[in-house]
């Protein structure tokens, strides 16, 4: 609803009331026209003032109300704003917190804009597959010119009240008593010209090379948001506010607003919106989200100080958290403090306000030591040690010793056994796994893996914690790979086996690219090195010295294997790192990749020695051959428990593998193909591969076809296994 007051003799004060950020919901829609309406009619007002309850403006459109009764969706929004906007009375937007989307778009069609100096603006339409309906593509342009226009619509980013008035989104900023100023604000108006203050009124101020900086935007979207729809669409609509007059332009937005509304990729981004809320709400047999109490964390430690310690150690210097770094030696220390200190500068010159960036205070929040002793007093240690079982299992013994009784002893691993970690404390309970992805200071996602000892309180502390540092946690259960790479291994696998069969690592990414992947798989294994993966083959006896002699190249265990990614480790090509891997670099270390004819050589020769025929492998299959087996292994983690639900994998690959989001996720997208489609093609691959045992569809796939295909959502009511890992 939305709350009428007068404050004054002439203001009356408007207070969207929707908790808790001011949705516009159909009741505030109505609130705030019948509050215009009073004050129109009411000539003792002059002016009005809109404002938003419990320190936040609106953060926008009510999205539960997307898919339902077009009755509900009256009155509609852009017309509110064009009433407001037409008003002979000024009305000024008092901003504090939050004006997203719908709720910018309300402060766009009034007169005047106020904003609280922490507040933020933006429109975030975009990441739900849609355009601003209610007037933001034509209204914006016409206020910061094309350039901002773009940069603001196309990323859907949020900005601070500092910069939305350099750009002239509002007029004026203060530290407090928004409202107040707001008043005082209309006051002043009350009077003076309405007309020079309507947006709608206003031309676009359309530089000389303006198709250039539309074409240049067109390139941008296309190469950083691959596949999808609504950033380019959002183009349309800004090139439509230069060409046409303001009330044609709002009839092309609501075109092009209705035409995404309804596309298969609004759907699945509304999808991943409320899957991302869903896998906040954990549950296990002993406690879930709402019982677990969860204890702050007030100092923590992190033990080891390589790639990953370093991200995990400046994300907890960001969220406030005091760090112990401990090394086990004083090179590996000092370098460890180099590189901190370099991350934690980068941090420092993007904090705002300006007053805040001042490297010192960050620097301060971290102790560097080579004594566990130092550990015994704080909250929570994350061990991030190398991927060593035996090397992981000595530091927990000694964290068991030195730490009190009430830490939390957490161990960064991307697939160990969290329950054989824990056997070797005296208190299991307070273990838990902690999988970073990395670069762990700007990568979301967090896994959270439960034990089988592992207490509600612990992941309800963790959880907590994840979201402090500004992440995503999304609670797993225990097993090799947990969710996200144990789904990768059939992937990566499927896709060697078409470099067997006759396709290029350049050819397979540029599908998986189109697709709508930032990073094809293999210029993804050149980034992060061949050496990793060879690393935990070697590891399980599938490569090495250790492999007993005699045992066939392509086959381990009477299973089809691909040798090829061993056999570049031994010929030293290990990624980025070395020059040479998939592809070949101009140094080591660089960046910019371009096929190596010495891998086109190679694999010919490679085919030629085991009497490979080769045939063409078109875009579809690549895609099958690829994704299908990555979605099938997804069916068994949901058949076994290890995830809750089809929205925990979604959001893992989402935010820790890249997957495109304006797809929904891999078991979205599974559901949007068809699982009849998905099985038939498994089955397919299965029969023509027999020795490709992730090929086999499992038989949650199969359970979920013979009951007609159901909405993700009723997946989890189809079966729910006796085995649950949660």
């Amino acid at each position: 609803m939305a709350r009428y007051s007068c404050e004054s003799q002439s203001v009356a004060l408007i207070t969207l009331t929707n908790p808790p950020v001011n949705a516009l919901s159909y009741a505030v829609r109505q609130g705030i026209l019948a509050g215009l309406r009073k004050a129109s009619a009411d000539p003792a007002v002059k002016s009005v003032v809109l404002c938003g309850a419990n320190g936040k403006f609106c953060a926008g459109a009510e999205i539960s109300e997307f898919n339902s009764d077009p009755t509900r969706r009256l009155p509609m929004l852009v017309d509110i704003i064009n009433l407001m906007e037409k008003s002979d009375k000024p009305v000024v937007a008092a901003i504090e917190g939050v004006a997203l989307g719908g709720g910018l778009e309300v402060a766009l069609g009034c007169h005047y804009r106020i904003a609280q100096c922490q507040a933020k603006v933006g429109l975030p339409e975009v990441t739900l597959g849609i355009l601003p309906g209610a007037g933001g593509t034509q209204r914006l342009p016409r206020l910061v010119g094309v350039n901002a226009a773009l940069d603001i619509i196309t990323s859907g980013r949020h900005m601070l009240a500092s910069e939305a008035l350099k750009l002239g989104i509002v007029d004026e900023i203060v530290d407090s008593n928004t409202v107040e100023a707001a008043i005082a604000l209309a006051k002043k108006a009350e009077g003076l010209p309405i007309g020079p203050r309507r947006i709608c009124s206003k031309t676009v101020q359309c530089p000389d090379n303006l198709e250039a900086i539309l074409d240049e935007a067109t390139k941008k979207i296309k190469k950083q948001a691959r596949g999808a729809l609504s950033p380019l669409v959002c183009i349309q609509a800004v090139r439509m506010a230069t060409q046409l007059p303001f009330s044609e332009g709002m009839k092309k937005e609501r075109e092009l607003f209705n035409t995404l509304v309804t596309s298969g990729q609004a759907s699945a981004l509304r999808y991943a919106f409320f899957a991302q809320r869903a896998v906040e709400k954990w549950t296990t047999p002993s406690g879930n989200w709402k019982t677990a109490v969860a204890l702050p964390i007030h100092t923590a430690a992190v033990i080891g100080l390589g790639t990953m310690g370093r991200g995990i150690t400046v994300s907890l210097v960001k969220a406030g958290i005091p760090v112990i770094a401990l090394e086990d030696n004083q090179r590996q220390l000092d370098i460890g403090k180099k590189a901190v200190e370099a991350l934690l500068g980068q941090v420092a010159q993007k904090l705002e306000p300006p007053e805040n960036k001042n490297d010192s205070n960050l620097l301060s929040r971290v102790k560097y030591t080579l004594n566990f002793a130092e550990l015994r007093d704080v909250d929570l240690v994350i061990e991030a040690v190398f991927e060593d079982m035996m090397l992981k299992k000595g530091v927990f013994r000694k964290l068991t010793a030195v730490c009190k009784p009430e830490a939390f002893l957490c161990t960064n691993t991307s697939g160990l056994d969290v329950d054989q970690i824990a056997s070797v404390t005296t208190r299991p309970e307070r273990v838990i796994g902690t999988h970073f992805f990395a670069p762990a200071h700007v990568m979301k996602l967090l896994e959270v893996v439960r034990g089988h000892r592992t207490s509600p309180q612990t992941i309800g502390t963790v959880m907590k914690l994840a979201k402090a540092l500004n992440k995503i946690g999304v609670v797993v259960g225990n097993c090799p790979g947990f969710v996200g790479n144990r789904m990768l291994a059939p992937y990566s696998e499927n896709a060697c086996f078409l470099l067997e069969e006759g396709s290029q690592p350049e050819e397979v990414d540029r599908v998986l690219e189109e697709f709508g992947f930032a990073m094809g798989l293999f210029r993804v294994i050149d980034l992060s090195g061949l050496d990793v993966g060879w690393r935990s083959r070697r590891e399980k006896g599938l490569t090495g010295p250790e492999l007993p002699p005699g045992t066939p190249p392509r086959s381990r265990n009477g299973k089809r294997y691909c040798p090829i990614p061993d056999l570049l480790v031994e010929n030293g090509r290990l990624g980025q790192k070395t020059g040479k891997g998939w592809y070949q670099y101009v140094k080591p270390g660089g960046r910019v990749s371009s096929p190596d004819p010495w891998i086109q050589d190679f694999l010919k020769s490679y085919r030629l020695t085991h009497n490979i025929k080769t045939r063409y492998i078109d875009q579809d299959e690549i895609i099958e051959r690829c994704l299908y087996p990555l979605i099938n292994e997804g069916f068994k983690i949901l058949e076994e428990d290890i995830a809750a639900g089809p929205e925990d994998i979604d959001i893992i690959y989402i935010y820790g593998y890249g997957w495109p989001k304006h797809t929904g996720g891999p078991m979205y997208y599974a559901w949007t193909v068809g699982l009849p489609k998905v099985l038939s093609k498994l089955e397919k691959y299965s029969e023509a591969y027999p020795d490709v045992p992730s090929m086999k569809p499992s038989n949650l796939l199969r359970k979920l076809v013979s009951n007609g295909s159901p909405s993700p959502s009723q997946w989890r009511t189809v079966t729910r296994p006796s085995n649950s890992k949660l």
